[in-house]
């Protein structure tokens, strides 16, 4: 019984990149591991409504920009293509680069731009709730 005890205590402590280390035959690469969004802000989980997650590619023309929102749930977003410029106001402007991840602003609203001049491709995983706008805008 302990040595069952002893396997399961080992398996629970692999990690995902640990497994991937040990199976080339299933290899993961980890894009993205942080309990903060790109502001530090803590990440909150929508409560009290059915799950839904939501993902799509967000494609940004050369010279274009988002308008101002704010995320009320969870966005984790992927650059496939290009890099894009992020202006969180009182928390400075960042760039991310084509295969960089990170956990979008919630409570900060932002907008994103492309001053590049090809096109900006996202790939982006909304985890929120029904009933629950993926994207506010904001005047």
């Amino acid at each position: 019984m302990s040595c069952m005890r002893g396997i399961l205590t080992v398996l629970m402590g692999l990690t995902a990149s640990n497994v991937a280390a040990q199976s080339p035959s299933y290899p993961a690469q980890q894009l993205l591991s942080t309990t903060r969004t790109v502001v530090g802000e803590d990440i909150r989980y929508p409560s009290g409504a059915q799950p839904r997650v939501k993902v799509a590619i967000v494609t940004i023309q050369p010279g274009a920009s988002t308008a101002i929102h704010r995320h009320p749930t969870p966005l984790v977003v992927y650059v496939l293509e290009g890099q894009v410029t992020v202006d969180y106001g009182s928390h400075g402007v960042k760039t991310f680069k084509q295969g960089e991840a990170m956990v979008e602003a919630m409570d900060v609203a932002h907008r994103g731009m492309n001053r590049g001049t090809t096109p900006v491709r996202l790939l982006a995983v909304y985890i929120g709730s029904e009933g629950v706008p993926e994207v506010v805008m904001e005047r």
